[in-house]
């Protein structure tokens, strides 16, 4: 099952969640349209490793399993160009998607 949800930040954008039921584990993600935060299955070494001329935004969180946690969890990680962006580990996944939108 999947299921999309719109969101608005306190800051009037507008940010999309998707949660995706697999067995045995749940993907999670919210989206803007320059980047994204998700749950633990994002590899963050691969964004900045291999796909790094592709300029990726976008950080992780672990332990989150709604996407109401993923929202207010700690990042674990985040790429290089996240970080150019002034997303950094630490920050909730709030306050980065303030910056992605």
């Amino acid at each position: 099952m999947m299921r999309m949800v719109p969101y608005e930040l306190d800051n009037g954008q507008t940010v999309v969640g998707i949660e995706v039921k697999l067995p045995k584990t749940t993907l999670l993600a919210w989206m803007t349209d320059k980047g994204y935060i998700m749950c633990g299955a994002l590899d963050v070494g691969l964004l900045n490793r291999d796909l790094a001329d592709r300029g990726i935004l976008a950080g992780r969180a672990v332990g989150v399993r709604t996407l109401e946690q993923l929202m207010e969890a700690p990042l674990e990680s985040v790429t290089t160009h996240a970080e150019l962006l002034g997303i950094h580990v630490g920050m909730s996944g709030r306050e980065a998607l303030k910056l992605l939108a």
